[in-house]
């Protein structure tokens, strides 16, 4: 079985050493595994809850676009889009906002941590707080669900994340999984439940100062750097005050452990020993500033020349969304249609199918559009089962003028053709579906329909 896994990308900052060693890197490596199904996406939605400044989130997105093509990324192996290019991510979040109950998001971490941090300075609960806060678990539920990820690698202080979009997704299925199956023929849930997968071996890099590398404390060193900035800034990592011959702990040092994340073993194993006999903080410095460089080198080439070509970094996502939407599309079709908000024509033979009074289905006629912006039709008997696949028309109503011709004219005008093809008085329409052996049971379907429609 191929496992999805679903990697975001908040585009709010400038990706440093820290990103490259604890994020960027492993997620590179893990999309390369065959039984993988990879998706990554720039969370540019999510950036406008953390920042107002439009040029800041414009240049990030560009900046960690290109960081990670330039990282190795296969944009033909895996499908790397832009959050806000996937018109069907808002869709779902507002189908899945009318299922969530307000005393989920209550407990959201990042709300209760504002809230908390308001009551501990005596001000409303809710000074500062926009919507976008409030909801930020519901986008990121519809981020997973869109896609039915099997597996979202986070970090144990981010489980709830998953949990949550968990519990709504439940929710969802509950309320509309029967309305769903019935408009769409198809078995199982509407949205796919991620499992919990939790990454323990994420790697967390310390920065000029010794604590966690973040911007946060202002302590990071840009993954791209030109050579002069990248020696200034590895120059100016805090050491304590112990002298050149000096034996050194490699314990709680944070340029041993930032040298570690990008030595070989063998490496890691002479810097370790060199540590033993006292070598010269100037000396440690200038060992992990020469082995950074001839790691990133080639990727610092990589990344000007993308981010000098910002057409080349739009096709690529463009290309990406497209692939990305052959996935949202039928989903919100379907989705859509469950909760009630289809065609008046789908949604009355759904009621039909789904109220008989025998307790049998009848056969159905479905139209949708398709990612590519084609409109399409299936007939499919009571159970689901595809008999024709409609071909695809340029708007809705050439679909529908075909639909209608199918029933007026019916089994009579049928005849099979090439290629497994359909044929309305001579005018292909379709194919057959893959287990049907001819036109015979689209006729007799298409009686029952007709027949339930009068």
């Amino acid at each position: 079985m191929t496992v999805r896994v679903l990697t975001g990308i908040t585009t709010t900052g400038t990706p440093h050493l820290g990103n490259y060693a604890g994020a960027i890197r492993p997620a590179i490596a893990a999309s390369r595994d065959p039984g993988v199904e990879s998706f990554f996406f720039l969370a540019d939605y999510h950036a406008l809850i953390k920042s107002e400044d439009p040029q800041r989130i414009a240049r990030s997105r560009l900046e960690i676009a290109a960081t990670w093509l330039a990282c190795g990324l296969d944009a033909q192996r895996v499908t790397f889009y832009r959050q806000s290019d996937i018109v069907e991510i808002p869709q779902l979040t507002w189908l899945l906002t009318c299922v969530t109950a307000k005393g989920l998001l209550n407990r959201a971490h990042a709300y209760k941590a504002a809230v908390d941090k308001n009551l501990a300075e005596a001000q409303d609960p809710d000074a500062g707080v926009n919507a976008g806060l409030y909801m930020y678990p519901v986008l990121m539920a519809a981020d997973i669900l869109a896609f039915g990820a099997h597996k979202v690698p986070v970090g144990r202080d981010q489980i709830q994340h998953i949990e949550m979009a968990r519990d709504i997704g439940q929710r969802f299925n509950h309320l509309y999984g029967d309305a769903w199956r019935a408009v769409t023929g198809q078995s199982g849930e509407p949205l796919v439940l991620p499992e919990v997968h939790i990454d323990e071996n994420v790697a967390t890099l310390p920065g000029l100062d010794g604590r966690k590398m973040s911007k946060s404390y202002d302590n990071t060193i840009p993954l791209f750097a030109s050579t002069a900035e990248l020696k200034k800034l590895v120059m100016s990592i805090v050491t304590d005050s112990r002298a050149p011959g000096e034996p050194k702990d490699v314990e709680g040092s944070a340029l041993f452990q930032l040298y570690q994340a990008f030595a070989t073993s063998a490496q890691t194993a002479q810097m370790r020993q060199a540590y033993a006999e006292g070598i010269g903080w100037g000396d440690a410095k200038q060992r992990l500033f020469a082995l950074v460089d001839e790691t990133v080198a080639p990727m610092r080439e990589q990344y000007a020349q993308l981010i000098g070509r910002p057409a080349q970094l739009e096709e690529i996502l463009q290309e990406g969304a497209r692939k990305a939407r052959q996935h949202t599309a039928p989903l919100l079709d379907g989705l859509q249609r469950a909760v009630g908000l289809g065609g008046f024509q789908v949604a009355v033979a759904a009621v039909a199918s789904s109220t008989d009074g025998a307790g049998v289905r009848l056969p159905q006629i479905k139209q949708y559009r398709e990612a590519d912006g084609r409109f399409h039709f299936k007939l499919v008997d009571g159970e689901g089962r595809l008999l024709l696949q409609g071909d695809g028309h340029a708007s809705p109503r050439d679909c529908g003028q075909v639909i209608a011709r199918l029933k007026r004219e019916g089994a009579a005008a049928l005849q099979e053709m090439e290629a497994r093809t359909v044929g309305l008085l001579g005018e292909r329409i379709g194919t057959l579906g893959e287990d049907l052996a001819g036109v015979e049971e689209i006729a007799s379907a298409l009686a029952q329909l007709v027949e339930g429609e009068a």
